[in-house]
């Protein structure tokens, strides 16, 4: 008689299944340890810095320095209360202060003494949120209203440095909107989304198909022809580059119409620098997806590539906020390059010279992992 369920065949399938897994090192390792490592780093760069920086520019108005000049109220704010602190020859910042807290915890500011023109690159990569100008006995806060960690940066300010008290937005004529192109959130944010989609198409596009084909035994069935393995990749390459260009352009133009954003760089340089980081991920893309034919430790590899950069590489928020000793690295990853000589050209007006060093760097990424992918690629 048959019978409905039969558990001890079910528990034969399940224990063989089981088996199957924890036999390939690989699954174990993407699936159970990655996941404590990445955890532990993310833990260490985020809980570790108890303080809350604000970073804020402050402007020359005259020849000299505004924190030079004598009877300016931010002038008297700084040298008397500030701690004048300089790390590094290559740092800007010059005064820091800090409002205590022990519920809330630390807010920790630092003045940069800025040009006008250096203040708002700095605002458009999102360095510093709000721009302090001191004339004599009155003080200007330019900040975009739109952004409520700058609102909550002046809120903080606005009780320290002059009257110390708190204006309502309305009747505060101190309060300076900036309408400067290129420093909306949405401006910040859409190059971010264009170099993450590169990656992630790329990584997925090319790694992940490749190694599905290899565990289908597809790539088996192309030995026995005469086609080169280099023709093979190339042609996935160019197709996955040819739909990249697209879905940018489509994101591009979305933004164009539905939020009025701008290229204010050379457009040239633009898909100079595209095309780099394009071929960038792609060599990355065949040598991660060179030798292994397990669709799960082939997804454990491309996150193992595509989660760190997606969340240090400044993608959605600057990644200013992460420790000093970290931006080193994190400016050097190939998504950070990429990131940051796209949003140059569209929000700081830069051309050829600004992505110059980076295309090249993105360049030589790209020609040696596809070199070194290409020398152990194997069909099955």
């Amino acid at each position: 008689m048959n019978r409905l369920v039969r558990f001890k065949q079910l528990w034969q399938l399940i224990s063989a299944l089981f088996r199957e897994i924890i036999r390939e090192p690989g699954v174990l390792f993407w699936g159970i340890l990655f996941p404590i490592l990445m955890s532990l780093g993310l833990g260490l760069a985020f809980t570790k810095k108890a303080d809350v920086i604000r970073k804020v520019a402050v402007i020359n108005i005259t020849e000299r320095s505004v924190v030079e000049s004598e009877n300016s109220v931010v002038s008297g704010f700084l040298q008397k209360n500030c701690e004048k602190n300089i790390i590094r020859e290559s740092d800007t910042w010059q005064w820091k202060y800090t409002i205590r807290d022990e519920k809330l915890g630390n807010s920790v500011f630092l003045f940069y003494n800025m040009k006008w023109d250096e203040a708002v690159k700095f605002l458009k990569r999102g360095t510093i949120n709000v721009l302090l100008v001191g004339m004599n006995d009155s003080i200007e806060y330019h900040f975009d209203p739109m952004n409520p960690d700058a609102q909550l940066t002046y809120l903080k300010l606005s009780t320290i440095i002059g009257k110390g008290a708190v204006q309502t937005v309305q009747s505060n004529s101190e309060i300076k909107p900036l309408t400067v192109t290129g420093t909306r959130y949405i401006d910040f944010l859409v190059p971010g989304l264009i170099a993450m989609g590169v990656m992630m198409s790329s990584m997925w596009g090319i790694s992940y198909g490749i190694i599905e084909k290899r565990s289908k035994k597809l790539l088996r069935r192309l030995v026995a022809t005469p086609m080169k393995k280099s023709h093979f990749l190339i042609a996935l390459i160019t197709v996955r580059i040819t739909m990249n260009f697209i879905e940018s352009l489509v994101l591009f133009l979305f933004a164009l119409f539905a939020f009025k954003m701008t290229i204010q760089g050379n457009i040239s340089a633009l898909i100079l620098i595209f095309l780099a980081g394009n071929i960038a991920f792609a060599g990355i893309a065949v040598f991660v997806s060179s030798h292994t034919s397990n669709t799960e430790v082939g997804n454990g590899l491309i996150n193992f590539v595509v989660f760190p950069m997606m969340v240090l590489s400044g993608i959605f928020f600057s990644y200013q906020n992460f420790p000093d000793w970290s931006l080193p690295f994190i400016k050097n990853l190939p998504l950070t390059m990429l990131t940051d000589g796209i949003r140059s050209i569209f929000n700081e007006g830069a051309g050829y010279n600004e992505v110059a060093l980076p295309v090249l760097i993105l360049l030589a990424i790209g020609t040696l992992f596809f070199s070194v992918g290409l020398k152990i690629f194997k069909w099955h």
